[in-house]
């Protein structure tokens, strides 16, 4: 992968109108990452998602949480905005660093993907969980602090840019270029 470049902030607001025009209601599945281990990432063209393991073969449920506690439903997928990525990564090799599953053409906005909303991915069904999904320290290691801070601005909070938490409530299968949509 190629060296990154962190941008500034002022880069980064400009790519706002850009990702202020993602699909509200139907949009892409762009990218499909499974984290077999930590740090170690697998890029998937289609990949099973099951309402008790997540995306099968992802280390969600035998890493647990971040304290050491057993994995959380209501964190068990991660969905993020392809726009924003994009923004971020600059390059579509560097996406799976952000160490989210879904990377989706969606508006993901608190407003358009409230806790609850559910959405179909290929034959699955998730749901937007209510815990807000921040970011860590690798992310502002691989992206800069300044992508950190835009990611969490209590200005551009309402846009979800590091995107939302799922959990599967339909099992089924999902392939890069399914639609996602809004149900």
């Amino acid at each position: 992968m190629s060296e990154p470049r962190h941008l500034t902030t002022a880069e980064l607001e400009a790519g706002l109108d850009t990702i202020r025009q993602s699909p509200r209601d139907k949009g892409v599945l762009e990218l499909i990452v499974r984290r077999p281990q930590t740090d170690a990432r697998e890029v998937l063209e289609e990949g099973e998602l099951d309402p008790a393991q997540g995306l099968v073969g992802d280390n969600w449920g035998p890493r647990g949480s971040a304290d050491g506690a057993p994995a959380v439903l209501d964190r068990q997928l991660t969905l993020m905005n392809a726009r924003v990525i994009a923004l971020l990564a600059q390059t579509k090799e560097r996406w799976p660093l952000a160490g989210d599953q879904l990377f989706v053409d969606l508006d993901l906005s608190a407003a358009n993907v409230p806790p609850g909303t559910r959405l179909a991915i290929g034959s699955a069904v998730v749901a937007v969980t209510a815990p807000p999904h921040t970011g860590c320290r690798k992310f502002t290691a691989r992206f800069g602090a300044d992508a950190m801070a835009f990611v969490n601005s209590p200005t551009w909070k309402h846009l979800q840019l590091r995107g939302v938490h799922a959990r599967v409530m339909k099992s089924g299968f999902i392939h890069v270029g399914d639609v996602v949509r809004k149900l």
